[in-house]
Order: C-alpha cells, then structure tokens, then sequence
C-alpha cells in the first residue's frame, strides 16, 4: 500500500540529511550539555582513541559507534569545524581523507602533520542526547643531531675536565645521559622552552682524568620518543708522565767478575718522553760505561760497580724512573787434591761467594733474594763424593782383616776330651787343625 509513497519517503530522507549537514556545519554542538550520566552512557557507545604522531607523518583518527540506529556520525577539529559528515568533507583541507566510512566506523587519515594540527579532535554521534568522544593528538618533533663541547681538547692527567652536551628543537624535552667507556656519568641538566613550544635541552659532566682515559671515548646518548640511538661521541685526549721499565739485555743469570752487563731502559708516555738520563745513586757510573740512547753497557765487570743504577725519563707532563741494583758475584773455582794410596780424592773449594742468595737485579728495596743454585749443587757434589770415597776405604780394611781368632790356650781344643787335655795338647804343639788359624799371644 505504501509502495508508491517510497520515492517521497527517499526524498524526504535525503533533504533531512542535507539539513543536519548544514546544521552541524555552521551550528556546532558545543553549546549542548549533557548531564554526568547521559556522557557516561555516550562514552559506552562511542569510542575513539589518543594519537601520538612525529612530525611529517600521518595520523588516523577512528570514531566507533557500537550501537547505531542510523544516527549521523562526524568529526570536528579542535576549533569544532566539521572536518567530515558521514562520508562527505565539507572542510577544504585535502591532508585528511576518508579511509573507512560505515554505520559503525568513521576512519579518517590526516597526512603531512604539523605542530598547527595538535590538539582535541571531537567523534560525535548525533542522537538524543548527542554523543561525543575526544581523541587527542600529539605531534612529536624529534631534536636535532646533539652536539658535544669541551673545556678543553687535552687534558693532563689528574686534572678535571668538562664536557657540555646540547639537544635542540624537539618536542617534548629530550632527556640526555652520558657515558665513559662502559660506566655511566652524573650530569647537570637544564631545559629551556622556547616561543614555538620547542625544548632546548643541555647537560654537563664534570669528572677527573687519568691515563688509563686516554682514548676511551665519552657519549652523550639523547633519549626521545620521535627518534632512537641518537649520540654525540668525544674521545678523551689524556697526557701523562713516563712509565720506565729496565730490562736486562746481557746477561741472562748472575752477574760475576769480567762478564759484560747490558741495560736497555724502555719509556712511554703522552707527550713521548723527550730525555733519558743513566746515572748511578750515590756515586759515579764507571768511567768506561757506555750509553747509546736508551742503552747502558758496562764491559769486564768488578765489585767495585756494585750500585744501584737509575733511568730517568722526562716530558712536558713530569718525569719518572726505575731502578737496577746490580751486585757483582766472584768467580767459583773447584780443585781436585792428589790421590792418597788410603784416603778417598778430596774436592777443595778455593773461592766461594759470600752468600748463597743474592739480589735480583730487578729489584729494589724490600724485593725477594733468589738462591744461587750452581753454589749449591757444588757443595753438595763435595760433600756425597767425600762420603762415598769414606765408604770405600772402610770397606777395604775389614776386608782385609777378616778370619778366626782363637787365645793360645785354645791350641789342641779341637782333639781333646777335656780341658786338662786339651792345655797339655797345647802345650805339645799339637796342631789339628785343617785351616789356617791365627792366634792371639
């Protein structure tokens, strides 16, 4: 029955559309106001979500409708213009375009955003009561490359250096941290707002050097949530004094008489050292010592150079030194004796040293002794070779002097049957016996 009534009913339809398009457009709903309860009610049915865009990208903002009962839904910009009624766009801004349009979604994609486009974006649902949700959007501006100031380019160690770290243009604030090879750094931090609602963020670090810093490089690491691995990196440049060590090139033990000695002081330091001085503590160096550069030879040497013997380093930060004490060891000589027809070869020692443990020519004051083991050895062979020459001449003279011994009394014992008989055996001499006896008188 109602058949030929439908093409007034689209109409109809149609025209209401146009009208709420130009209601809404040129009478925003802001002067509506609904009560705590209905905007509870409102925010169950109508969703929206905050949105976090970088600068020059793109936002999409979605209104959901949960429920529609073919209510009208469209979105305002933060000054309430209708940025789109359903599907159509009434606001002359061509960045947004119309992603997804239905009875329960409105998506709308906002390309190329600047800091102008922040703000509240309003999802209303035109119903009684309207419904409203809010989607906030904020534009990340991601700072600038940081950059790293010094006090000063070279440091000497022990001293203290400053380092300065400055952010520029980022929104919001950047935050800064410092690190020194693998350890972290306390910093001073100050942010400035500037008139665009930008930030300037600059931090400082203080800290004392030594020369171990040189060359470990400091990073100043800008946290931010428009950018990620953002640092500024300074390697530390550290002068310090000499590090002297003395190495015994000749010889490779003990130092004795007539043996030549052979020194090789070896020096690095930040500036490189440009002076090494040999002298000797307390006295002169030998008048025939002979130093090339860095070197010190002694030839055919006595105990009258035993010493201490010192290379001094120095360069524009300080100087430093080491020390060898060298200590010069007499001669060992062995002697056999002549042989002796009943007494074993004897070893002679002439010429010992006064010890059995001396200084390491390394060492300084407090160092620990090292044993002379050849002195040992030496003495030892001495001894058990003396021992062993005993054990064979006693061994001989009981070899000697080996048999049976009987008293003179005994001559006859073997033959007689009693004691009487046997004294006048004796006294006959009578011999019986059949093996060589010896007898005592």
């Amino acid at each position: 029955m109602l058949e030929g009534y439908q093409p007034c009913l689209g109409a109809a339809k149609t025209l209401w559309r146009i009208y709420l398009f130009f209601f809404f457009l040129f009478f925003p709903t802001s002067s509506l106001s609904l009560s705590p309860a209905d905007w509870e009610q409102s925010n169950l049915n109508l969703a929206t979500d905050n949105v976090s865009v970088i600068e020059g990208e793109t936002a999409t903002i979605s209104c959901r409708v949960r429920n529609n009962d073919d209510s009208v839904i469209q979105l305002l910009n933060p000054n309430r213009q209708t940025i789109y009624f359903r599907d159509l766009r009434p606001l002359k801004d061509s960045r947004f375009q119309l992603v997804n349009f239905s009875d329960n979604e409105l998506r709308v994609s906002l390309s190329n955003v600047s800091l102008s486009d922040e703000g509240r974006y309003v999802c209303q649902l035109y119903t009684d009561p309207p419904q409203e949700a809010y989607a906030d959007i904020t534009v990340l501006v991601p700072p600038g490359s940081p950059i790293i100031e010094s006090r000063e380019d070279v440091v000497s160690e022990g001293n203290e250096t400053e380092l300065t770290c400055i952010s520029i243009g980022s929104k919001p604030a950047a935050s800064i941290r410092w690190m020194k090879g693998e350890d972290d750094l306390t910093a001073e931090t100050t942010v400035e707002e500037t008139y665009d609602r930008m930030f300037t963020v600059t931090s400082r670090v203080r800290f004392s050097v030594t020369k171990e810093d040189d060359g470990v490089p400091v990073d100043c690491i800008v946290d931010h949530p428009a950018v990620k691995d953002l640092l500024a990196q300074r390697h530390l440049e550290v002068l310090y004094k000499p590090e002297v060590k003395i190495v015994v090139t000749y010889p490779d033990g003990l130092t004795r008489e007539g043996d030549n000695l052979d020194l090789t002081c070896i020096a690095e330091g930040k500036p490189h050292p440009h002076q090494i001085n040999w002298l000797r503590v307390d006295e002169d160096v030998p008048p025939h010592a002979v130093v090339t550069g860095s070197d010190l030879y002694i030839e055919n040497l006595n105990k009258s150079y035993n010493g201490t013997y010192r290379c001094v380093a120095s360069n524009a930060v300080g100087e430093a030194y080491d020390d060898y004490v060298l200590y010069v060891y007499g001669t060992l000589r062995l002697t056999i004796a002549p042989d002796r027809p009943t007494a074993p070869k004897q070893l002679q020692a002439t010429t010992l040293p006064p010890t059995c443990l001396t200084v390491d020519s390394r060492a300084g004051e407090g160092a620990p002794q090292k044993i002379d083991h050849a002195v040992i050895g030496g003495v030892v062979a001495v001894v058990m070779f003396a021992i062993l020459c005993a054990l064979i001449v006693l061994g001989r003279y009981f070899a000697r002097h080996k048999g049976t011994y009987f008293p003179h009394e005994a001559k006859g014992a073997d033959d007689a049957a009693d004691a009487d008989t046997a004294i006048i055996n004796a006294e006959g001499g009578h011999n019986n016996t059949d093996e060589k006896k010896e007898y005592y008188i």
